[in-house]
């Protein structure tokens, strides 16, 4: 499975502004990202294309950073400009065709209490060679999930809406939980019992030829993925609806599929145990699959602007 494995990472690292060696990107065990996870980040890939490397939506993806880091009152000093020129500049200075971007700010060494003044800030831009999240196989035949008992978090307890390290402490239960009942992944319900998204992506639903995914309500992050397929969608005709989604519905639906960065848009073939549709990757699915791909990788127009050429 693409996701699971030694993280082998790529020479450099930018931090505030300088090349720093993989090795040497190290905080202090007290520093408040450790200590109480003060951490943002984002997920970017960067395709290679017959033009070169290229990334997808890296616009997007540093805007919510920074709405992230605002949210926390630890925004940096950099625009999304220049945060954009150093992720070139990285993909660039480590000769890679192909990569997983990470973005991150943080809160370093300094306080040791709550209160998070005198902490600094850093920011950091690694990245490394990645292939499919939740594998090749799991791209064309779908994979098995699991529903959690593990609950995404209630609207201001933690805010969802910001990409925090935090909120993906019970995405890690929700993954060991699911793993250990022989699953890949996990679905995650709200406090009110309906559903969210997965440990780290959202849902769509396919019932009698329209595309349903549960609405924003707080408890989930607005994918960019999600964005991306629901404007595919839409351009290939297809009708979109945001809705309430019961955990019922996912055992009823003829397709469903998961989208993030990482796993791209990946098919759900069964969900605790039952067949979803046919038991595997649905036509539906595999047309914006095929064609959010396609976007990504430069083979098909993008009218959207979403792909940034790193040689442009």
């Amino acid at each position: 499975m693409g996701g699971v494995g030694k993280l082998e990472g790529s020479p450099w690292i930018w931090k505030d502004g300088e090349f720093i060696r993989w090795e040497d990107a190290q905080i202090h065990v007290l520093s408040l990202a450790v200590q109480f996870a003060a951490s943002v980040f984002e997920g970017v890939r960067c395709y290679e294309t017959e033009r070169g490397p290229a990334v997808f939506r890296l616009d997007a993806h540093l805007r919510r950073l920074m709405a992230s880091a605002r949210t926390y009152r630890m925004a940096p000093e950099y625009t999304v400009d220049e945060l954009t020129d150093a992720t070139i500049a990285t993909i660039k200075k480590n000769e890679l065709a192909s990569c997983y971007v990470r973005p991150m700010v943080l809160r370093g060494y300094g306080s040791s209490g709550m209160n998070p003044e005198h902490s600094p800030i850093e920011t950091y831009i690694p990245m490394w060679p990645w292939g499919a999240y939740l594998g090749e196989e799991g791209l064309k035949k779908g994979v098995d999930v699991g529903v959690s008992s593990w609950n995404r978090p209630a609207p201001n307890t933690l805010p969802s809406g910001a990409k925090s390290a935090g909120n993906y402490l019970v995405s890690q239960l929700m993954v060991l939980e699911a793993v250990a009942n022989g699953y890949v992944e996990a679905i995650g319900l709200g406090p009110s019992g309906l559903v969210s998204e997965g440990s780290g992506q959202n849902l769509f639903m396919v019932v009698d030829g329209e595309l349903i995914t549960p609405i924003l309500d707080g408890t989930s992050l607005s994918g960019i993925t999600r964005h991306s397929v629901i404007k595919i969608a839409e351009e290939m005709g297809y009708r979109v609806r945001e809705q309430l989604v019961t955990r019922e519905m996912l055992y009823a639906a003829d397709e469903l599929f998961f989208t993030g960065t990482a796993s791209e848009v990946t098919p759900i073939r069964s969900v605790d145990g039952l067949r979803i549709g046919e038991g595997r990757r649905g036509p539906m699915t595999e047309r914006l699959q095929t064609r959010y791909l396609e976007v990504a990788q430069g083979i098909a127009p993008d009218p959207w602007g979403w792909v940034r050429y790193v040689g442009a």
